[in-house]
């Protein structure tokens, strides 16, 4: 199975999509403050990851022979998952699923201008087009109910500062994948995200437990499907595939979240969201043509 996935790596792609499509979903049933909900999801993905950490005598000693460089700059990666988390989750609180996600998922426009600005990388024309493709159907569906009032502009504002925030993360998650695999990087950024959210709470004044076991429930389903079956997929893919591929195929993520929200939040798409849909899912199949050379 290992074998079969490592070469068909695309497979962990759709696996990771849908796991990150449940997580604004996830959050809107949550009833504690968005500091508290990131909190328990990483709090719950570091303790489940716990037994294969240290489990394993060759993870142990890898995270044990870790240089500096590298914890730091994993360390890093898991403030700016932190500031991501909250930012996202509170947009949650003021825009619809569609909009929050799609905005969110323009990050691989930032993490194209940071791959080429500070990796040293480059974008063919054609890839540069099917990004544009993609961030037009990305802007489709937000103007969609867009119109709605301030407080939705508001909660569009902290997506796409959300989206600025996760790029930062998977540019790092590049650069450290080279050396570090999946399972000791993704701890260390889980462990120091966890950590920060957990101070985040504390300063605003958020008890974990005074939000009912409702609370505790909605972190450990971000934190398996999500967290573990979403964000970690990626990490590990970014062994496969360039951070710009990684970030274009999650923006199949507001396709699937909207198709969710129908169903579970009455949220219904309009024409516009569904052309920007289509222009979305066409954008990225494109791209990932693109990539692997096909």
């Amino acid at each position: 199975m290992r074998k079969y996935i490592e070469k068909y790596p695309i497979i962990m792609i759709v696996i990771g999509v849908i796991g990150i499509s449940l997580s604004s979903i996830f959050v809107k049933l949550s009833s504690a403050p968005s500091s508290v909900t990131a909190a328990y999801r990483l709090s719950w993905t570091v303790i489940l990851m716990l037994p294969v950490v240290f489990g394993k005598k060759n993870v142990r000693q890898e995270l044990i022979q870790i240089n500096k460089k590298e914890m730091i700059l994993s360390f890093i990666s898991g403030l700016f998952l932190a500031i991501h988390f909250v930012l996202w989750f509170e947009s949650l609180q003021f825009t619809t699923v569609a909009s929050s996600t799609t905005i969110v998922c323009t990050e691989v426009i930032w993490v194209s201008f940071g791959f080429c600005l500070f990796l040293k990388g480059h974008l063919a024309k054609k890839a540069v087009g099917a990004i544009s493709v993609t961030f037009v159907g990305s802007i489709l569906i937000a103007y969609a109910d867009s119109t709605v009032g301030s407080m939705q502009l508001y909660g569009d504002v902290l997506a796409l500062l959300a989206a600025i925030a996760v790029a930062v993360y998977v540019l790092i998650g590049g650069v450290v994948r080279k050396q570090v695999s999946t399972t000791v990087y993704t701890f260390i950024v889980y462990v120091s995200c966890a950590i920060i959210l957990l101070v985040v709470c504390m300063f605003q004044g958020y008890g974990l437990l005074a939000y009912g076991w409702s609370a505790v429930i909605v972190g450990v389903l971000l934190a398996v499907f999500s967290t573990i079956l979403g964000h970690s997929i990626f990490s590990w893919c970014l062994k496969y595939f360039s951070p710009s591929f990684v970030s274009a195929s999650k923006l199949c993520e507001p396709v699937v979240a909207a198709l969710l929200a129908i169903f579970i939040f009455n949220e219904m798409p309009t024409i516009l969201q569904i052309l920007g849909s289509i222009l979305i899912v066409g954008g990225v199949f494109y791209y990932s043509r693109l990539e692997q050379g096909s």
